[in-house]
């Protein structure tokens, strides 16, 4: 069952016992109300009769003026030996049943008397009895109670009045009611239906959404709503939000699984030559009969320096392996002067054909980060601009404070960058071509880049062909000197 039809149940059913209770109260206060007025105007009539002083009333005094109106006739006054009869539909009995007089509108129709209200009036334990009877096929009201003669005897008297019409009248409010409600609810349930599914709409196009997204992977897609920002526009304006983030996590997993696949191609290409390299050489080694021994000396050499770049690519993809799990560095106060002093010593060591400046701070400047990883990214951002620059060019090493921040820098006087090789020059395994824009990356500069990032850092490049190339670190200051 949806929901919309349960609403709308659930509305109609409140409705209908709503309906219910009120006419159900609507309908016995009416009949009460009728019945009420009907048995108070009995009781008086009753009551009145067994009253000596109303039951013989005096007569009145002759009128002897003119214009005195003529006497009454004695007809119009029905007396009996007990007294004169109260209206209409009225007659006495005894205590045995007898019936000792009637008014003339009864003819020979006997007001009826149940057992149970002879008993009643008999035994005394009421002052009167009402009972309803069917007479000559038309419903009565019967008031019956006991009064005394003058002689002391004691009688009934009995009052009726005809219910047909009030019976009738009380009917037809029934039907009105029972079909009014009817149509109400059978109205309220269309209503109530049309109302359910106008609130429920957006829930029919967030499902429509969800079932498109998932049949076309289509994470870009979004519920269109426009109405107030109810329940269920919270609703559809957190399963967009949703839906944001999934798309956003999407493509990062998209472009993830990409760099992964290149990352895993470029890393099998960069292996398979090293590795096809050595294993040449032992077949070569292997050769019978020997080759010559200064052919073999050049064979061992080629391939201890094949294993040793071996060694290093796999420790590249050891320290890029451990930055794509997560691995966050621990960042501690540094000495920026006493850092660069330190790797301007290992970096003039590494060249005797390059001039290496080093221009560290005037002020000690603090900075927070991993000395060891810090010093490995300024090492590889030094050995790529020594490589590939021409010799007795210079490279400049420089700091700068700016705001929280302190940036290093390395300049160099090479052949500069290619535009369209700057935005990718941090990737993995891109190289960019040698002869027109200087540059081989492999994995030096992912790397260093893995690295600044994960000390809250961030590294950048200023490039410009012909005149060299700016690669420059910038690291949070710490708040606190060494």
């Amino acid at each position: 069952m949806s929901i919309r039809l349960r609403l709308t149940l659930l509305y109609s059913a409140i409705l209908a016992l709503t309906l219910l209770a009120f006419s159900t109260a609507l309908y016995v206060a009416q009949a009460r109300l009728t019945y009420d007025s009907i048995k108070s105007n009995l009781a008086r009539q009753g009551d009145a009769f067994a009253n000596p002083s109303q039951r013989f009333p005096r007569p009145p005094e002759p009128s002897t003026g003119e214009g005195a109106p003529p006497p009454r006739p004695e007809s119009f006054t029905p007396t009996v030996p007990g007294g004169t009869l109260p209206g209409r539909w009225s007659q006495t009995r005894s205590l045995d049943g007898t019936v000792l007089a009637r008014t003339a509108d009864l003819g020979d129709v006997t007001l009826p008397l149940s057992h149970a209200g002879l008993t009643a009036i008999t035994a005394q334990n009421t002052s009167g009895w009402f009972e309803t009877a069917t007479v000559e096929e038309q419903p009565l009201l019967i008031y019956s109670r006991s009064f005394t003669t003058p002689d002391g005897t004691t009688g009934i008297i009995q009052v009726a009045v005809p219910i047909g019409e009030r019976e009738q009248s009380l009917a037809t409010l029934r039907w009105i009611l029972i079909i009014g409600c009817t149509l109400v609810i059978v109205v309220a349930f269309a209503v109530g239906w049309v109302l359910a599914g106008t609130a429920l709409r957006p829930i029919e196009r967030i499902t429509h959404t969800a079932q498109t997204i998932g049949a076309e992977h289509d994470f870009s897609r979004r519920v269109q709503h426009v109405g107030p920002t109810d329940e269920v526009g919270q609703l559809a304006i957190t399963f967009n939000a949703m839906l944001a983030e999934l798309e956003t996590a999407y493509r990062q997993l998209e472009q993830a699984l990409d760099s992964q696949r290149r990352f895993v191609a470029d890393a099998s290409h960069e292996l398979r030559t090293p590795l096809t390299t050595v294993r040449g050489n032992i077949e070569l080694l292997r050769r019978e009969p020997p080759i010559d021994p200064c052919e073999r000396a050049e064979v061992i050499s080629d391939t201890n320096d094949e294993v040793d770049r071996l060694i290093r690519l796999v420790n590249q993809l050891l320290v890029l392996a451990r930055a794509d799990a997560g691995q966050t560095l621990h960042g501690e106060p540094l000495s920026v002067k006493s850092l660069l002093e330190d790797i301007c010593r290992q970096a003039k060591l590494l060249t005797s054909r390059n001039t290496v400046l080093c221009n560290p701070p005037e002020e000690d400047l603090v900075v927070l980060g991993d000395r060891d990883a810090l010093k490995q990214v300024l090492l590889i951002l030094l050995d790529n601009a020594l490589v590939h620059t021409s010799p007795e060019t210079t490279v400049e090493l420089t700091t700068a404070q700016k705001d929280e921040r302190v940036t290093i820098s390395v300049r160099d006087t090479g052949p500069g960058i290619a535009p369209d090789v700057l935005p990718r020059i941090f990737e993995r395994f891109y190289r960019g071509e040698v002869s027109r824009s200087g540059v081989s990356t492999g994995l030096g500069l992912a790397i260093a880049k893995e690295l600044i990032e994960a000390q809250g850092g961030a590294i950048s490049v200023e490039s410009r062909l012909g005149q060299g190339s700016v690669f420059t670190v910038t690291l949070p200051r710490a708040r606190y000197t060494l």
